[in-house]
């Protein structure tokens, strides 16, 4: 086991060319399909209803009364920007070339910004080709450059490329506009290892970055995940280039710190950017805010709401919605209940995401019945639930096995006039590994690819998430290994997805090397990196290691967030140490944290496993009157429990309690009355 786990967390070089997955997926194998897997492929094949209807009068220009300047180009550029506005089909090669006189690179500049501002990008291309041609015309890197953000504006990077090789081909030399723009255009298309490929490329051969350059990369860096150290080595590259940064420079660090919990350089750049005199705006606070929310720093993220205002920037429906998020994740329901009503009391509308994060809140706390109300207020008030709310409906029915009702939101979703994005299909990935359906995770897998998904970093991550869920802990190390070789190199939830699956196979010693690779400075730990030690301590019997970590949990070397503490709750209960289970109970309790549906699950577990029936009836009481839905496992839970003081009886009423509420015993279930 450790030999196949030597395997290099770092992006081992740079990206293939060819293909990752050399399978075929002309033809899938839709016969070893289980019916709930059948049912939602079949549905997500079936042609589109049409969700729009146009409206008689209504031009549907979005650029309609809003005026075209087309100052710049010459009496004869305007005559030839006419002729190509009012004609669907021009013959370059023939009609421009009669009585338009002398042509200029001013022209062509002006004249492709103005067919991209009237959606002609077509036109545009065959524009700059036609100019291309002409005797005595020198193309500079104005009009490429605007051409190039013209195309990547309409998705079409692979024109872009196509034409930047055909020019390199003839001779023409990039300049640092026309880079920019390119690496522009692959950054708002997703295409993030191109970006890095061009920059790289630009470097190599002298071409010197701009302030506009060094901005995009950071945000590219952001968004790809990219290791702190080199986010950070661009940075200094910048400085050291003799380029200081801009506002935007340093609100693109405190966003790209979002990913990696890391509050503290959040809050050293903001505190940077005010001492060299920019002064925050709107996005600077939103930005730290969401920072803060996502490290779980909800005091700190107040101070920030409070200083925004204070400063005269009256929050806007993002503040909010990332305040009611990051309370939401964390469990603190009632707190984001306040929040909306909050924000509603100063006169902001809640929006989808507003009502899609606090259906998931109650989703992920175990409260099916307040995650149904929220949705029935946001259809009740008007609010078109988008295609993540439906990825939060299913994943609720899909972890509870409801696979019936998740059929059901399938089939809503489609009526919205929404098709299965790369969450859905992710969603479907965890949902089936959460439920141990390890067929059903390689058939969506498949079915995705053939969908014409390419698997990128968060795919891979739910993979690995959900083989080893199912128990298949080399078949997460085979897609692991099939992430690096497609170039993707890991972040933190790559590493935290890997710990999670050591974590469940109690390979502690495994888990303790990555752990200190990330510490050196490839990825900083967060709350759940140390909740996978835990795991892996306590399934390996590693009592005094779990217990000392422990320590430093409620010491504050490791700072005690909530979900660590319920991890304490989980893996003390499943260890039997009553004592240490309800410290770690009464010390969430005392944070004023509250525990989800699993941590009281385990609490009941480890009062039935010694017979505290009075114990175990006060959590069951405080299930109910909060509100929670009781899943199987408090079901479960409660028939072992009396079946071992010998209360037979109550252990089958709870069975029959299962069938009528239209739930499905699972074997653990007919196992414990069987043993009765």
């Amino acid at each position: 086991m450790t030999e196949r786990l030597a395997l290099p967390l770092l992006l081992p070089g740079p990206p293939p060319s060819k293909p990752v997955f050399s399978e075929s997926t002309n033809q899938s194998n839709s016969s070893s399909l289980s019916p709930v897997l059948k049912h939602l492929l079949l549905e997500s094949n079936q042609p589109l209803p049409s969700s729009r209807r146009s409206r008689l009068g209504k031009c549907d220009d979005s650029n309609r009364g809003k005026p075209w300047r087309d100052d710049g180009v010459s009496p004869n550029g305007k005559k030839m920007l006419r002729t190509l506005l009012e004609c669907e089909d021009v013959d370059f090669d023939g009609f421009l070339d009669v009585g338009m006189g002398e042509f200029v690179e001013g022209d062509l500049v002006g004249m492709i910004k103005s067919l991209g501002f009237h959606k002609k990008w077509e036109t545009a291309l065959k524009l700059f080709e036609w100019a291309r041609k002409l005797e005595n015309f020198s193309l500079n890197g104005r009009s490429l450059a605007v051409l190039i953000r013209i195309l990547g504006s309409h998705g079409r990077i692979a024109d872009a490329f196509s034409l930047v090789g055909s020019l390199e081909r003839d001779g023409f030399v990039l300049d640092v506009y026309a880079f920019t723009s390119l690496i522009t255009a692959c950054s708002r298309n997703g295409r993030y290892r191109d970006a890095v490929s061009l920059f790289e490329k630009m470097n190599d051969i002298g071409c010197k970055p701009t302030l506009i350059t060094y901005n995009v990369m950071l945000n590219v860096y952001g968004k790809m995940g990219m290791p702190w150290n080199r986010t950070l080595s661009l940075f200094n590259s910048m400085k050291n280039d003799g380029i200081s940064p801009d506002s935007y420079s340093y609100n693109t660090l405190i966003s790209a710190c979002r990913r990696g919990s890391l509050h503290e350089e959040a809050a050293g750049f903001f505190k940077e950017m005010k001492s060299i005199g920019f002064s925050p705006d709107k996005v600077t606070y939103n930005a730290l805010l969401d920072v803060y929310g996502k490290c779980r720093k909800h005091k700190e993220a107040l101070d920030v709401l409070k200083e925004m205002e204070d400063n005269g920037f009256p929050p806007t429906i993002v503040t909010y919605n990332s305040l009611i998020s990051a309370h939401a994740r964390d469990g603190l329901l009632d707190e984001a209940m306040e929040l909306k009503s909050q924000m509603e009391t100063k006169g902001i509308t809640p929006d989808v995401f507003t009502y899609t994060t606090l259906l998931s809140g109650f989703e992920k706390s175990g409260k099916d019945e307040s995650a149904t109300r929220i949705f029935e207020e946001m259809k009740n008030v008007g609010c078109k639930p988008n295609l993540c709310t439906f990825n939060a409906l299913l994943k609720m029915h899909g972890n509870r096995g409801e696979f019936g009702e998740m059929m059901k939101v399938f089939e809503e979703l489609r009526s919205y006039g929404y098709t299965p994005d790369v969450v859905t299909w992710n969603t479907l990935l965890a949902v089936f590994g959460q439920n141990g359906m390890h067929l059903e995770v390689s058939g969506v897998f498949k079915e995705m690819k053939k969908a014409g998904f390419i698997p990128e970093r968060e795919t891979f991550n739910t993979l690995i998430s959900a083989y080893s869920r199912c128990g298949l802990f080399d078949q997460a190390m085979v897609i692991y290994r099939r992430m690096l070789t497609a170039g993707i190199g890991p972040d933190l939830s790559t590493y935290n997805a890997v710990l999670a699956a050591l974590g469940r196979g109690g390979l502690w010693k495994q888990a303790e090397t990555i752990l200190a690779e990330m510490q050196d400075g490839r990825c900083k730990p967060n709350e759940l990196t140390y909740c996978s030690l835990l795991h892996a301590y306590a399934n390996a019997k590693k009592l005094d290691r779990m217990c000392a970590l422990a320590d430093e949990i409620y010491s504050g070397v490791v700072p005690p967030h909530c979900v660590l503490l319920k991890t304490l709750v989980l893996v003390n209960s499943k260890s039997d140490l009553l004592v240490e289970a309800e410290r770690a109970f009464l010390e969430l309790r005392r944070r004023s944290c509250l525990p989800d549906l699993v941590t009281l699950n385990a609490m009941i577990s480890i009062y039935g496993r010694r017979r505290m029936l009075a114990k175990a009836n006060e959590i069951l009481n405080f299930i109910k009157e909060s509100g929670f839905t009781p899943s199987l496992t408090t079901y479960n839970t409660l028939m072992y429990m009396y079946s071992r003081i010998g209360n037979y009886t109550r252990s089958e009423e709870i069975l029959r309690e299962i069938q009528a509420k239209g739930r499905k015993p699972d074997l653990i279930s007919y196992n414990t009355e069987y043993l009765l």
